[in-house]
């Protein structure tokens, strides 16, 4: 196994040279896919996550199908949650809803702290057979991070506008603090147990954090987005930071003690290095560019390649991830054409 072993992103994400810019897409695993929806039609979410031998395979599928240079791992952001006390239903449609949402001081008080083996033995599973049996190239491992998770918690599910977490924020700042430290421990505790079951990479996905405005974000969430990642880098595995919307917050993400920058399609490659950003970049063609003829798909993507290529520090992503719209053969074809286009302009 080890001489077959595709580990291209890894380097890339260390900022290595490699002979073809690495890929992989956000929500790769599902979705889209014809063999994972025959699977939904038996099985939940939940119950896929929690057999190891299903979600192992789920979480691999892509990575037949597509020849995406990473898997990364099939569950939810909300997976560590009920560890802590909080009841959360994954609902068709709607996404994450929680019954219980947090409200006061006493809530956050009262919220536990997780132990993943006992709590999540069947996700440590899952990655075991993927990295010690099952996966020529990297598991990239992936938390969501305290603010995305906290606006779930408190909202009770998806949020257009976070108003209710931005009062809670503003308004009830002990407890505030408080969430984001129990939130930050548990992050760290998930996140190095799946170091331990053998993730390659981690990424941590703060998507809502776009709703912040700069000044906030350096008083709520920097201080506890600077503790969870400098405690995660003595594991020597790349880190990953994505959010969505977040140009405004991009020098922010700089600052912190991460190896990786995920951007969304609003903001180019060119476009973060002329704002000062130094990390390796990732990223990041609008989603929705899938659901076009070819000719827009392979100009557009072409585009921030050529972008990549002249920076030296690019893995392609998706800017957002992927829809059930999309069609397999569609990103098995992208995929194609980027480690093509970028070994043969190199």
């Amino acid at each position: 196994m080890a001489n077959k072993f595709n580990d291209t992103i890894i380097r890339a994400y260390k900022g290595e040279s490699t002979n073809y810019t690495p890929a992989w897409f956000m929500r790769q695993a599902g979705r889209s896919q014809p063999e994972y929806r025959k699977l939904k039609e038996k099985y939940s979410l939940f119950e896929i996550t929690h057999q190891p031998e299903l979600c192992a395979y789920v979480t691999r599928l892509p990575v037949e199908n597509y020849n995406v240079d990473a898997a990364i791992l099939y569950k939810d952001i909300m997976s560590p949650l009920p560890a802590l006390g909080v009841d959360v239903e994954i609902k068709s449609g709607i996404g994450p809803v929680i019954d219980n949402p947090i409200a006061s001081l006493r809530d956050v008080e009262k919220l536990g702290a997780i132990d993943p083996q006992s709590d999540v033995p069947y996700v440590l599973e899952t990655i075991r057979l993927l990295t010690q049996e099952q996966l020529q190239v990297p598991l990239i491992g992936f938390s969501g991070a305290p603010f995305t998770l906290a606006s779930y918690m408190i909202e009770g599910g998806p949020s257009k506008n976070y108003s209710k977490t931005k009062a809670f924020m503003y308004q009830q700042r002990e407890a505030w603090f408080l969430l984001m430290d129990k939130l930050a421990d548990m992050t760290i505790t998930y996140v190095e147990a799946q170091i331990e079951a053998g993730a390659q990479a981690i990424q941590i996905f703060d998507s809502w954090v776009g709703n912040l405005n700069a000044s906030d974000y350096r008083i709520f969430i920097k201080p506890v987005m600077t503790r969870i990642f400098s405690e995660l880098q003595r594991h020597d595995v790349p880190l990953i930071l994505f959010g969505v919307g977040a140009r405004h917050l991009l020098m922010e993400f700089n600052n912190l003690p991460v190896d990786v920058i995920g951007l969304d399609w609003r903001t180019s490659v060119q476009e973060a290095r002329n704002m000062g950003v130094t990390k390796v970049l990732q990223g990041n063609l609008d989603p929705a560019i899938l659901l076009t003829e070819w000719e827009m798909l392979e100009k557009r993507t072409q585009a921030i390649l050529d972008e990549g290529l002249a920076d030296g520090n690019h893995v392609f992503n998706l800017g957002h991830g992927v829809t059930p719209d999309i069609q397999p053969a569609t990103l098995k074809r992208l995929t194609a054409f980027i480690h093509e286009y970028s070994q043969r302009n190199r």
